[in-house]
């Protein structure tokens, strides 16, 4: 037994409890295996478009259009992943110990049969969400997004399996594990990408290594030449099952802490009850972020298709400067979550301002390199006759974007605090706010009635960042996020019994 009474739980180096000693190592430590995790998450994307890039701007452009509806229905399950996180971390927090395994389990199948739902509906209805954001149906574009698509749906479950086992470790406090999966399988998608998209013929990978050689033997003895866009969504699947399938598997190991049997699938009414409850505030905030970039390229795309491909690559750029942000933010989540489950508020208090205070003095720098650098890094992602175009609207981009950095660094690491506390439904009003009232309303107004173009709807992205930070700061400074959501999951559990 602990001190203060509660069971022992089991030693791992891999384990972080947040609740003792010194905050700040024990935090940088859990949230550094979060930040490389979700950087080698956005390294998927960057793979794609590197690769898909070599085959020029239709390519490009139908990964732009074809990305936001796939995110957006991710994004509707990936939200119910964040409760399993919570519970997992305030019942690990309060020492029930038990209860751990049994909210895990629920989360693991509940999230599997949400998302396969999810998949056959993104399948049949990718030619509708294409059509909608703008997407001309008979052209290259629409073909090459629709092929890309459809793969993703069918293999959702390997995204969705390995968030869920993402989230439940989080919670319980380790990050590494998750960390190592998705490593090898980043490793494997830069392999993969080039040979299913190019498979031997004129493969750049082969160009790099200088193996021309070994690429003509390969021709010869397959005849494979490729499935350009759609490879890289094949690609994708099969490198996230790589990490999907070990980590499920671990989950009823018991060598991760975790230890999941059979029964800990079996849904029960309250602990379903509950895992809605904290997630569907968290599906609504992250699909909003999803649909609300989907409006953007709607926005963008009223420009031309140029202008889209240039959105795409500096979104996904962006997505990579800001997801150590939300890797933080996730460790900032684990870190209340458990010092809320053993009544250390001001623990939890103390990790934000941590985490804020990293993260504004890192983006500092990456904000001046960004600026300086912009049209070297935009341009690595495009060539073609079109690429000039393209890198001039990114690097624009970039000059008016990147000094609003730290704002939305900051956001998303408060945000953080609000999951943490399993006051998802915060975080939502603000998430929702952000986007919509200060992005996706003034892009639309600039570039439609101010005829600002692409200019116009990066001064909303800038204004955006510097209003969510300004939002969510206030909110925190009122100090009404300290409840606990463990005694209401428990007295609705005993309830049902």
């Amino acid at each position: 037994m602990s001190e203060d009474g509660r069971p022992d739980e089991p030693a791992r180096d891999t384990d972080y409890d947040l609740t003792e000693g010194s905050l700040l190592r024990p935090l940088v430590a859990l949230s550094a295996p979060i930040v490389f995790t979700q950087l080698l998450q956005v390294v998927y994307n960057l793979v794609d478009t590197f690769w898909v890039g070599r085959l020029g701007g239709d390519a490009v452009s139908a990964l732009s259009f074809s990305w936001p509806p796939v995110f957006v229905l991710i994004s509707l399950g990936g939200g119910l992943t964040l409760a399993g996180s919570v519970l997992v971390a305030q019942h690990k927090g309060a020492g029930n110990l038990e209860r751990v395994n049994e909210v895990a389990g629920q989360t693991l199948a509940f999230v599997t049969l949400f998302s396969l739902a999810l998949g056959a509906v993104g399948y049949l209805l990718a030619p509708a969400f294409l059509r909608l954001i703008g997407a001309d149906p008979g052209t290259t574009v629409f073909t090459y997004s629709l092929e890309y698509m459809r793969v993703i749906f069918l293999g959702v479950w390997f995204m969705f399996g390995f968030f869920v086992f993402q989230s439940l470790l989080r919670g319980w406090g380790d990050t590494r594990t998750p960390m190592y999966l998705m490593a090898v399988s980043v490793a494997v998608n830069v392999v993969l990408d080039p040979i299913f998209i190019f498979g031997f013929v004129d493969n750049p990978l082969f160009g790099i290594l200088g193996m021309r050689g070994l690429e003509a033997d390969l021709l010869a003895a397959t005849g494979f030449t490729g499935h350009g866009v759609e490879g890289a969504a094949m690609a994708t699947v099969l490198s996230r099952a790589l990490a999907t399938i070990p980590g499920v598997a671990l989950l009823f190991s018991g060598r991760l802490g975790l230890s999941l049997s059979l029964a800990d699938l079996r849904l029960e009414r309250a602990t379903v009850r509950k895992i809605i409850e904290i997630g569907y505030p968290a599906s609504i905030e992250q699909s909003s972020g999803a649909l609300s970039y989907t409006a953007m390229t709607a926005i963008v795309a009223v420009i031309g298709s140029t202008a889209v491909a240039a959105f795409g690559i500096t979104a996904r750029l962006t997505s990579f400067v800001f997801l150590p942000a939300v890797g933080l933010g996730m460790g900032v989540e684990t870190a209340v979550g458990q010092n809320l489950g053993a009544r250390r508020a001001d623990r939890a208090r103390k990790a934000v301002y941590l985490a804020v205070g990293m993260l504004v003095a890192a983006y500092v720098v990456v904000s001046a390199a960004g600026i300086y650098w912009a049209r070297d890094i935009v341009g690595v992602f495009i060539v073609g006759e079109e690429a000039d175009r393209i890198v001039d609207i990114g690097e624009t981009y970039m000059v008016i974007v990147a000094p609003t950095f730290a704002f939305m660094g900051t956001f998303h690491v408060i945000k953080g605090c609000f999951n943490g506390a399993g006051n998802t439904r915060a975080a939502m009003i603000m998430s929702v706010t952000a986007v919509w009232g200060l992005q996706v309303v003034p892009a639309w107004v600039l570039v439609t009635n101010f005829d600002m173009g692409t200019t116009g709807a990066w001064w909303a992205i800038a204004v955006m960042h510097v209003g969510s930070a300004l939002i969510v700061g206030a909110w925190f400074l009122r100090g009404t996020w300290t409840d606990t959501v463990v005694e209401e999951e428990e007295a609705a559990a005993t309830a049902a019994d």
